[in-house]
C-alpha cells in the first residue's frame, strides 16, 4: 500500500475500487501447477509504476466474487466471456514486468488487451491537482491507472444488480447468479477450492426462471432490465469501440438504464477518464463534503466542484475516495432487505 498511514475504510474499498492484492515474494512468480500448464503467456513492461489492487479492484464486485479473485502470491485472477469464448486471466508484477498468463478460447484476446486492461491507454500525467488532499492522494497511490476490458455486458449487468439497493445485496445477487448459472472457469482457476466461475451467455441469462431471480434478491424491475439488455448483446457490445459518449447514449436506449449505470460502465469499458457517476446517494456528499467541507452536496454542487477536473473528472473522483476524507454517519446504514425470503 503506498503512503505512511493504514487504509481507512471508504466508498471506493466497500465496492470494489481496490482489491488488497498481498505483495509477491521477491524473484519470478510461483509456478502453475503442471497439469494447468498456461495456454498462453505474455510479458509486459509498463512504462511507470502500477498497482494492480487499484487498478482491476473496480472489477470486482463485492467479496466472494466469483469472477474475481487476489490470490497470497501477488496474483490478481479474472474470469470473463470475451467476443472469442470464455477466458481466464491470471496477472502478477515483479521487477517491474507484468507476466499475464490466460486459459481458455478467450486467452489471445485477453492476452492481446492486456496492457489496455492495466491502463497503457490511461493518461496518469494529463492530471493537474487543484486540490490538497487530492494531491496527497495522487502522491500516495502512484500506481492508480484506469482499466479498460473493452466489455460491455460484464460491467452493465452487476451495474443494474447495483441500482437502488445497498452493496451487500447487489454483490449477494451477482455471487449466487453467476455461481448457479455460469460455467467453471478455464485453467486451474475452476479447480480452486473456491471455483472461478464465468458470466453466463447472454442466453443463459434470458433463460433464468423468474423464481431463481426472486431468490437472488433481484426485483422485476432490475431483472427485466437486465432481460432487456442480453436480447440486444451484440449491439450493445459494440459499443466498446465507440466514444464514451455515443456508448453512453447507445447503453440509455435499453429501458431501465440511466446515467448512473451507463457512467459505471463506462468507466471500466473505456477507461474513462471524465465520465462522472451522478445520480449516486453518496458519492455528492462525499465529494462535496472532501473539496468543501459540504457534506450535503448534490449533484449540481459535486459537478461544479469538479470542473477545475475537466477531461478528468472520474479519475479526481477515484483520488478522492482513496483519500478516505468521508463524512461520518448520521444515519442508520440502509437496512438491507432480501426479497428473495418473502
Amino acid at each position: 500500500m503506498a503512503g505512511r498511514f493504514p487504509q481507512r475504510p471508504t466508498r471506493t474499498t466497500v465496492r470494489g475500487g481496490h482489491a488488497a492484492v498481498p505483495s509477491p515474494a521477491a524473484g519470478a512468480p510461483a509456478g502453475i501447477p503442471r497439469q494447468a500448464a498456461p495456454a498462453r503467456v505474455r510479458r509486459w513492461v509498463p512504462d511507470g509504476p502500477l498497482d494492480l489492487g487499484l487498478i482491476l479492484g473496480p472489477l470486482r464486485r463485492g467479496p466472494g466474487d466469483p469472477t474475481f479473485r487476489a490470490t497470497p502470491d501477488g496474483s490478481v485472477w479474472r474470469s470473463c466471456r470475451t467476443p472469442a469464448g470464455p477466458g481466464t486471466l491470471r496477472v502478477r508484477a515483479y521487477d517491474g514486468e507484468v507476466l499475464g498468463e490466460a486459459w481458455g478460447p478467450g486467452a489471445a484476446w485477453l492476452l492481446d488487451r492486456l496492457p489496455e486492461l492495466l491502463g497503457a491507454a490511461d493518461d496518469p500525467g494529463a492530471f493537474v491537482p487543484r486540490h490538497r488532499l487530492v494531491a496527497l492522494a495522487r502522491h500516495r497511490r502512484p500506481g492508480l491507472r484506469l482499466t479498460r476490458t473493452g466489455l460491455v455486458l460484464e460491467s452493465l449487468i452487476p451495474s443494474v444488480l447495483e441500482q437502488k439497493v445497498t452493496a451487500d445485496e447487489a454483490y449477494r445477487a451477482w455471487r449466487r447468479l453467476v455461481r448457479g448459472f455460469g460455467e467453471p472457469a478455464p485453467g486451474p482457476a475452476g479447480a480452486f477450492e473456491r471455483p472461478m466461475r464465468v458470466m453466463p451467455t447472454p442466453r443463459t441469462w434470458a433463460l433464468i426462471p423468474s423464481w431463481e431471480w426472486h431468490r437472488a434478491g433481484v426485483d422485476d424491475k432490475r431483472a427485466a432490465t437486465i432481460l432487456r439488455a442480453v436480447r440486444v448483446a451484440a449491439r450493445l457490445e459494440q459499443a466498446a469501440g465507440m466514444p464514451a459518449a455515443e456508448a453512453r447514449a447507445r447503453l440509455e436506449v435499453v429501458p431501465g438504464v440511466g446515467p448512473w449505470t451507463s457512467a459505471e460502465v463506462v468507466q471500466r469499458s473505456h477507461g474513462a477518464a471524465d465520465e462522472v457517476t451522478v445520480g449516486d446517494l453518496h458519492l455528492p456528499g462525499i465529494v462535496g463534503y472532501a473539496l468543501a467541507g459540504d457534506r450535503d452536496a448534490d449533484d449540481a454542487a459535486m459537478l461544479r466542484l469538479l470542473e477545475p477536473y475537466a477531461g478528468q473528472r472520474h479519475r479526481a473522483v477515484r483520488l478522492i475516495l482513496l483519500s478516505g476524507q468521508v463524512p461520518a454517519r448520521r444515519a442508520p446504514k440502509m437496512r438491507r432487505t432480501d426479497i428473495g425470503l418473502l
